[in-house]
């Protein structure tokens, strides 16, 4: 089992990240992850201003969708519905 007070390093939208005492802060300049980074870890791109990643830009027909960061497990796309379906 792994003591509390070590460091894990995983990544969050491409950018390393160490979890210290439960909670999860950027490597780089131990910002908390509470503070999203606007812009790509993996290709570096920023956002674009309607907070779509910069390497998909808009996609016609897509609710929203994610790169994956370098993590192809993590991409999708989430189309929106093509009608409401209630229960009768």
């Amino acid at each position: 089992m792994d003591d509390i007070n070590t460091p894990q390093l995983t990544l969050y939208r491409g950018h390393k990240i160490e979890e210290i005492d439960g909670v999860f802060y950027y490597v780089d300049d131990g910002t908390h992850v509470a503070n999203r980074r606007p812009w790509c870890g993996k290709c570096g791109q920023k956002d674009t201003p309607e907070g779509h990643d910069a390497c998909l830009g808009t996609i016609p027909g897509v609710m929203n969708a994610c790169c994956g960061h370098g993590n192809d497990g993590e991409a999708y796309i989430q189309k929106y519905a093509s009608g409401i379906r209630s229960k009768s």
